[in-house]
């Protein structure tokens, strides 16, 4: 029986309320941009978070992205982050409510953990088009202060469009054909995709995820598949951080890909409970690098 303690609740609600009450999500929408980012700040409050802003202007507005943090015992920082922006003409539930709702769980649910490296929370503006890929991307703008700053980030985990499975056969499909060999037909699972130098945490990470988790988690064993930099990880890799991405594979499964459809109803919120389980799990598990982060 769910209770309004119980993380698929949450997820639900904070789901519906980006994707329902509030809608479209962007620069053409600037209205509802900022009261789903006051939404998500208020969240991070309510949890006893400090926030921070990346703020800068675009064509005379100001946009920003919410930055959280969680205090570590040791040296450096790993960046979790999730854009709140949708596409124009979509709700977007899945992409990317469903993330952002994903990343206000986990960081409730590590409020009382002391990490080794700290975790930086960030809820990014404007991931989609027209900014998509460009220096005005939110993450692009984060990304590069913290290069600025000479920040010591072990690296950064892009959470892009968490909440859709399906157990129909052949529901799932990839960029390169071959692909479908090595990994399942049906969309119900979670997949981390990186860059070649991010493999091995890619790997890692996945292993530490797979003992909690009830819902399969698979990882990409090539050097790069198509698709692996549609997120905010492509900002981090740009400044040479360590980077990947924890998806559902996004149009590679989900019908509703930058739809009107992109609704709430649409979603699955008890395996998005399970996925932020089993995150948890991966992260107070001690799986980030113990080494010299700067020589990676």
């Amino acid at each position: 029986m769910n209770t309004p303690e119980d993380p698929g609740v949450r997820l639900r609600t904070h789901v519906h309320y980006l994707a329902g009450a509030v809608g479209e999500r962007n620069s053409t929408r600037y209205a509802s941009l900022e009261q789903a980012r006051t939404y998500i700040e208020r969240e991070f409050t309510r949890m006893d978070y400090q926030i921070q802003h990346d703020a800068y202007e675009v064509s005379g507005r100001t946009y920003r992205n919410v930055i959280a943090e969680l205090p570590g015992s040791g040296a450096g920082i790993v960046i979790i982050g999730a854009h709140y922006d949708t596409a124009p003409g979509t709700p977007g539930a899945d992409d990317n409510a469903s993330s952002v709702a994903v990343l206000l769980e986990l960081a409730r649910s590590l409020r009382d953990f002391v990490p080794a490296p700290a975790i930086r929370w960030a809820a990014f503006t404007l991931e989609e088009p027209p900014y998509y890929r460009t220096a005005l991307m939110g993450s692009r703008i984060h990304a590069r202060k913290c290069r600025e700053r000479v920040e010591q980030i072990v690296c950064m985990i892009s959470l892009e469009m968490t909440g859709y499975y399906t157990d129909v056969p052949r529901s799932q499909w990839y960029p390169l054909p071959f692909l479908s060999w090595f990994y399942p037909g049906r969309g119900n699972f979670i997949a981390l995709a990186g860059n070649f130098r991010s493999r091995h945490l890619v790997s890692k990470f996945a292993g530490q995820m797979s003992k909690a988790s009830s819902i399969p988690v698979v990882h990409t064993r090539f050097p790069f598949v198509p698709g692996a930099s549609l997120s905010d990880n492509w900002s981090f890799w740009k400044e040479g951080y360590l980077a990947f991405m924890i998806t559902d594979t996004a149009f590679f499964r989900n019908p509703n890909y930058h739809s009107r459809s992109d609704s709430p109803e649409t979603l699955d919120y008890e395996r998005m409970a399970k996925l932020v389980y089993a995150l948890e799990k991966a992260i107070r598990s001690g799986w980030a690098p113990s080494r010299d982060f700067r020589k990676l």
